[in-house]
């Protein structure tokens, strides 16, 4: 029973180590962010910030510290364009700050602590007349 209890101690020092060199939202939610585009009709283009990221549907990994701009193109069809903003999500500061100064710098410096406004984008592409 003795050496249970010693593995759960060490167990408990370990997690709140982890826990206090690293800040909370790098833990849980990363430092980017896999989010889904689809259109209608498909296989539209999806131009991000410029560059050729896919075709519809896809999935496109974003860093969660910047904001995006986001084109879906068809041949025969009007362009479509959306922006991807971002904020800092108050809950992550709060704890990172309860957590101490190392938790705090690390989400601020990874800009894990930042969510999308949006989780996906889905875009409804018109016939050029």
């Amino acid at each position: 029973m003795k050496q249970l209890q010693k593995i759960g101690l060490v167990f408990c020092f370990f997690s709140i180590i982890i826990i206090a060199v690293n800040g909370c939202a790098i833990i849980f939610q990363g430092t980017s962010k896999s989010m889904s585009f689809d259109s209608g009709p498909g296989a539209a283009e999806v131009w991000i910030n410029g560059s050729k990221a896919g075709v519809t549907p896809c999935k496109i990994e974003l860093k969660r510290d910047q904001e995006y701009s986001v084109e879906f193109r068809k041949e025969g069809f009007e362009t479509k364009s959306y922006r991807i903003t971002n904020s800092v999500g108050a809950g992550w500061v709060i704890l990172d700050i309860l957590g101490g100064l190392v938790p705090l710098v690390i989400d601020a410096a990874t800009g894990a602590w930042y969510s999308f406004d949006q989780e996906n984008i889905n875009a409804l592409l018109e016939e050029q007349q």
